[in-house]
């Protein structure tokens, strides 16, 4: 069931709110032993929870709209009770969480259960789902691939059908990665959009939360319900909620629709050029634009990113190098040499790509882009073969993720069922414009060309299917 049918039939007591809890809970013992989504599955708040959403319905009382709906969140969320592990090996002997972050009380203000925290790459510096650790949580339709990352768990948890929602962050594209290889919708709201308080950080001026979900309602459904300001988030906005769940039905004759060019054209495999093929079809998209110096921008995320990511981690770097992940902590080392220079360098960089991009919006409100270069790969793969060259896996699954988070533009991930795996197309949006790649990402669905195919991978009992 949907989210959305979930909170009809538990709002109308056609279903309880335990009962959707213990089906989820169920589902999780029966599929995450292949999964691997899971680190932590919160049984008794969940029901106590639940019974609580049960008794308001029988009292007559107004519950929310996501009433009774089972969620799971990323491990970098705070979760009152637990340590908030942010993937890592460090992270477990921190005090647990005196408060949930501010996205989970607001999903719980609106009727949800949380029913566990979700395996991600360490500190979120990962795209492939890979966690020495805890291991790799696995892909829902063949779980020998990537889940994708650093939100592995949340795609993979949704994407194989044990929740409905998910919550993950995105810095370089750990929401839209995932969501592509496990065949699923995700949200990166534009930057400020939703609140990252009692969050784990990896780059402030980067970090994006958001949701995970089997069908654009659904997806817009939790984005509607966490919006808001935050004082306690610095970044938040301060601008009112605006609903997108009722302009979903708008249609899109009124937008201007372009694909992106230039490097979103270049590093492709087949399957991605033709779900970027099969989208612009569908939405009769013949206009290409290109967006201006984007593979630099992607470099300049990287300095970014490596850097910020270094000055967060240097005490743990140098009283706990052996807890790391080896390649996690390199990476680390490595930014915090980077000369300063260059770091204002690429923040020089970042304004001006930004203005060249919004520039573009003038002329366009959506731009279409792949979200990964590939279907996923398989667990351990180090390399791939883009455009002729052999480049590292884990450091460019995200080459067509991060020219667009850099500047913190809202994109949904829609996932394109191919065969034999499904791969995720980007919709993007001019920022504080979520609404329209919404409508975009739900015309796309009632057309048949995005859905989320079943998890192919996973049986009921657990086994791994053939």
């Amino acid at each position: 069931m949907t989210a959305g049918a979930i909170a009809a039939a538990v709002a109308t007591r056609k279903l309880s709110a335990v009962e959707a809890t213990d089906a989820a809970l169920a589902r999780i013992a029966a599929r995450d032993g292949v999964l691997n989504s899971f680190t932590d599955i919160t049984v008794e708040r969940a029901r106590t929870k639940a019974r609580a959403v049960d008794a308001d319905i029988a009292a007559g009382k107004p519950v929310g709209p996501l009433a009774g709906v089972p969620f799971a969140v990323k491990n970098l969320f705070d979760v009152e009770g637990l340590p908030t592990r942010a993937g890592s090996k460090i992270n477990r002997d921190r005090a647990p969480a005196s408060r949930d972050a501010t996205l989970i009380e607001r999903m719980e203000s609106a009727g949800a259960v949380l029913v566990g925290a979700l395996n991600m790459g360490e500190y979120a510096y990962d795209f492939t789902g890979e966690n020495v650790h805890d291991g790799p949580s696995r892909n829902p339709h063949d779980p020998s691939r990537m889940s994708g990352g650093s939100s592995g768990g949340s795609g993979s948890a949704v994407g194989g059908g044990l929740v409905p929602i998910a919550l993950g962050s995105d810095t370089n594209g750990s929401i839209r990665v995932p969501s592509s290889f496990c065949g699923i919708f995700g949200l990166k709201p534009t930057y400020g959009r939703l609140s990252r308080a009692r969050s784990f950080p990896f780059v402030m001026s980067l970090d994006h939360l958001g949701p995970f979900a089997r069908s654009v309602d659904d997806l817009a459904l939790a984005y509607d319900v966490m919006q808001g300001p935050d004082s306690d988030d610095a970044a938040c906005t301060a601008r009112a909620p605006e609903p997108v769940s009722s302009l979903l039905s708008q249609g899109i004759g009124d937008l201007r629709i372009a694909l992106a060019g230039g490097h979103f054209q270049k590093n492709l495999f087949p399957e991605a050029a033709d779900a970027v093929s099969r989208v612009a079809g569908a939405l009769k998209v013949t206009q290409v634009i290109e967006v201006p110096e984007a593979a630099r921008a992607r470099a300049a995320a990287y300095v970014i990113s490596t850097t910020e990511g270094a000055s967060l981690h240097l005490d743990r770097l140098r009283k706990q190098p052996q807890d790391f992940d080896p390649a996690v902590r390199d990476r680390l080392i490595a930014g915090a040499m980077i000369p300063a220079p260059m770091v204002d360098r690429a923040q020089k960089f970042r304004r001006w790509y930004r203005a060249q991009v919004l520039e573009l919006f003038k002329s366009v409100d959506v731009l279409i882009a792949p979200a990964t270069p590939c279907i996923a790969p398989k667990l351990g793969q180090a390399t791939f073969v883009l455009d002729g060259v052999e480049l590292p896996v884990r450091a460019n699954i995200g080459i067509h993720t991060q020219p667009i988070s850099f500047i913190g533009l809202p994109v949904v991930a829609v996932p394109i069922p191919l065969e034999p795996m499904p791969i995720g197309v980007q919709i993007i949006a001019a920022p504080w414009c979520e609404h329209v790649a919404l409508r975009v990402a739900h015309a796309l669905q009632q057309l048949g060309v995005a859905a989320a195919p079943a998890p192919r991978g996973v049986l009921e009992n657990g086994s791994r299917s053939a």
